[in-house]
C-alpha cells in the first residue's frame, strides 16, 4: 500500500540496481535527483501524506524521462490448480503463488505438488540473494517475516511480533533512556547512546520466538547480531573497510541514518528509536523492525567467508573479485559453512557483538554444534524459522522438498490464516441514472452495493471539466447529488460518470460507468422523421453506390459466418 522500495529499486543509482551497481571499477549510472527524491521515500522524509505523494511523482516522471529501466507489461498470472484443493489464496499483489496459499492449501493428500519455472536465478543467501522471483515463493514458506502486507488491503501487519508505536513526528522529538545503546562501526563495540540524542519514533516489539528449523531455540542474540550486521556493514569507514559490499551497503546505509537506539527490555522484548516517521504508524513499525531469517551462527559463519575472500554476499562483489555468490543451499557453500562452525566450535569462538550479552560457553558450543550437524544431515545450510523446513534440494531433478515443521514452538497452527479465504469483494448492484438532464436541474443517483464501505464518482466531459466526490455508504444504499449550479457549469451534450464500490478491507474496488445528455431546458432527443426521406429515382448512379458496399457488407459477414464454421 506505501510502497518505500520500488522507485529506488527501479529507478535510482543509490539502490545498486542500474547500470554499474555502484561497483567503482565500473561506469555508473548517476542521477542525483533521482536519488534524493527515492531517499526521502525510503527514509520517510517527509512531513505529511500530501507531500509523499509529490515526491512519488516526481519520481516517476524522472524515471519515465530518463527511461534506463523501460517497462514492458505481460500477463503472466494464469495458475492452474487441482479441483480437490482448498484454501488457496488471491493476494491482489501476489497472485496465487503468494506465501499464504502454500501455507493455508489442504487437500487429502498429504503431498503439494507446485510446477515452478526455476528453482532460483541467484542465490540463496539472506543479505543480497534470494532476490529473484522463485527462490523468494520457496523462501516465503520456509522463513517467518516479523511483518507482511495484508493480501487484500496492503497494509502493514504483524507476523512474529506484537508492537506499540509511539511518535513525536515528523518535527517533535523523543527522549532516549539512559540504557539505550547502539552498535559503532568505527570502534567495533557496543556503545552508550550519548546523554540528550532523541530520536522521531519509539517502537516497542514483543518479538514471537520459536525453535530453529536446527531444533534451536531463538533468542534475542540472534536479534543483536542482525543490527550489527547491519551498523557494521551498512558504513564503509574507510576506502580499506573490510566490512563494505557493493551493494549491500549503499541500501543498509540508509538505514543505519535513521536508527539511533535500542533497549532491550527482557528476553523477548526490545524498544527500538528511530528518525523516522510516516503517517502510518504501522509503516513505522515496519520501518524500525529487527529480525533474524537465520541463526546467528550462520551470519558469522558467512561474514567470516566473506572477510576471508572465499564468497561474496552479493552478484556485483562476486564478479568484482572474481569470486562465487554465496548460496547456502549448494552443496559445496554448505560445506564451506559447516566447516567455519566447527573451527570456532574448535576455538570457543564468541563473536564480538554477542561477548556482552551471554556469559554461558557452552551456549555457543551447542549453537555450532548443532547447527553444524544439520548441514552434514542436510547437505546444505538454509535453516530458518517458518512453517515448512527445506529438506531436500537435487539440482539434477530439480527439485525442492519442503517439509511441514511440526514443532510445539510454533506460534501458528493449521489454518490459522484460513480468514484471508473468505474476502468479500464490493460490488455495485444497481444504479438509476436518466438518460437526459435539463440543464440547471439537481441531479440524484441512487446506488445500491454490498460489502462496500464508500463509492467514489467523476462526472466528466469531453472538454476536461470534471466533478469527483468521496461518499460513506450507509446500509448498503447511498446517493450521489449534484447541485444544479454545477450541472450549469458543464456544456450541452454527453457527460461521461464513472462510479467505484470501495471497502476498507478489499483494496479492489467494483467499477460502474454509463453516460447522459445535458440538454437545454424541455430539451428532449431528436428524432429521425424519415418521411421527409427523398430519393431520386431517375440517378441510376447513385443507386449504384447504395447498392455496391450493401453487397460488400453481406458478402463479408458470409465469409466470417463461414471462417467461423
Amino acid at each position: 500500500r506505501y510502497d518505500s522500495v520500488g522507485l529506488s529499486q527501479m529507478y535510482s543509482p543509490w539502490f545498486s540496481n542500474m547500470p554499474g551497481s555502484n561497483d567503482p571499477s565500473y561506469w555508473n549510472y548517476k542521477n542525483y535527483y533521482l536519488d534524493t527524491i527515492t531517499q526521502k521515500i525510503y527514509t520517510g522524509d517527509f512531513e505529511s501524506e500530501e507531500e509523499r505523494a509529490k515526491l512519488i511523482q516526481d519520481a516517476i516522471a524522472e524515471g519515465v524521462d530518463q527511461s534506463v529501466r523501460i517497462f514492458i507489461a505481460s500477463k503472466i498470472d494464469q495458475f492452474v490448480a487441482n479441483e480437490k484443493m482448498e484454501g488457496m489464496i488471491n493476494d491482489l499483489g501476489a497472485g496465487v503463488p503468494s506465501r499464504f496459499t502454500s501455507i493455508n492449501s489442504r487437500s487429502d493428500d498429504n503431498e503439494l505438488v507446485i510446477g515452478v519455472k526455476q528453482i532460483y536465478q541467484g542465490a540463496w543467501n539472506p543479505v543480497m540473494g534470494l532476490s529473484d522471483t522463485y527462490s523468494r515463493q520457496i523462501w516465503g514458506i520456509i522463513s517467518d517475516p516479523i511483518t507482511f502486507k495484508h493480501p487484500f488491503t496492503g497494509k502493514t501487519f504483524p507476523v512474529r511480533a506484537n508492537w506499540d508505536v509511539e511518535t513525536a513526528g515528523p518535527n517533535g522529538k523523543l527522549n532516549l533512556p539512559d540504557d539505550a545503546m547502539m552498535w559503532d562501526p568505527i570502534t567495533h563495540t557496543w556503545k552508550k547512546v550519548p546523554h540528550g540524542i532523541q530520536a522521531t519514533s519509539k517502537v516497542r516489539y514483543d518479538l514471537k520466538f520459536s525453535n530453529w528449523h536446527n531444533g534451536q531455540k531463538m533468542d534475542m542474540n540472534d536479534i543483536l547480531y542482525s543490527l550489527y550486521f547491519v551498523m557494521e556493514w551498512g558504513v564503509q569507514t574507510d576506502e580499506n573497510d573490510k566490512t563494505y559490499d557493493v551493494e549491500f551497503t549503499s541500501i543498509a546505509s540508509q538505514s543505519v541514518k535513521t536508527i539511533i537506539g535500542i533497549e532491550v527490555v527482557d528476553e523477548d522484548t526490545i524498544d527500538v528509536y528511530v528518525n523516522y516517521w510516516h503517517f502510518d504508524e504501522d509503516e513505522i513499525a515496519e520501518w524500525a523492525s529487527l529480525w533474524s531469517s537465520m541463526p546467528w551462527e550462520i551470519s558469522a559463519a558467512m561474514e567470516q567467508a566473506v572477510l576471508d575472500g572465499k564468497v561474496s554476499f552479493s552478484r556485483s562483489g562476486a564478479i568484482n573479485k572474481n569470486v562465487n555468490w554465496i548460496s547456502l543451499i549448494i552443496p559445496k557453500d554448505a560445506q564451506m559453512i559447516q566447516n567455519y562452525l566447527n573451527e570456532f566450535n574448535e576455538k570457543k569462538y564468541v563473536p564480538k557483538s554477542l561477548e556482552m550479552f551471554e556469559t554461558n560457553t557452552t551456549y555457543f558450543g551447542d549453537r555450532y554444534a548443532v547447527t553444524s550437524e544439520w548441514i552434514k544431515t542436510h547437505n546444505h545450510a538454509v535453516i530458518s524459522n517458518g512453517p515448512f523446513y527445506l529438506s531436500a534440494y537435487s539440482p539434477e531433478s530439480r527439485t525442492i522438498i519442503v517439509n511441514a515443521f511440526d514443532d510445539q514452538t510454533y506460534p501458528f497452527k493449521l489454518g490459522y490464516w484460513s480468514e484471508f479465504e473468505k474476502t468479500e469483494f464490493p460490488k455495485i448492484t444497481n444504479v438509476n441514472v436518466p438518460n437526459i438532464i435539463q440543464k440547471g436541474a439537481g441531479l440524484e443517483i441512487d446506488i445500491d452495493t454490498t460489502h462496500a464501505n464508500s463509492i467514489l464518482y467523476f462526472l466528466s466531459d469531453s472538454n476536461n471539466n470534471s466533478i469527483s466526490e468521496s461518499i460513506n455508504i450507509d446500509k448498503n444504499s447511498t446517493k450521489i447529488r449534484i447541485s444544479g449550479e454545477k450541472i450549469k457549469e458543464f456544456d450541452n451534450g454527453a457527460k461521461d460518470l464513472k462510479i467505484f464500490a470501495i471497502s476498507d478491507s478489499v483494496l479492489k474496488p467494483d467499477y460502474y460507468s454509463t453516460s447522459f445528455l445535458i440538454v437545454e431546458n424541455n430539451g428532449v432527443l431528436p428524432e429521425l422523421n424519415y418521411d421527409d426521406t427523398e430519393f431520386n429515382q431517375n440517378d441510376s448512379f447513385e443507386w449504384v453506390l447504395l447498392i455496391v458496399p450493401t453487397i460488400i457488407i453481406i458478402t463479408t459477414i458470409i465469409y466470417i459466418k463461414k471462417r467461423k464454421h
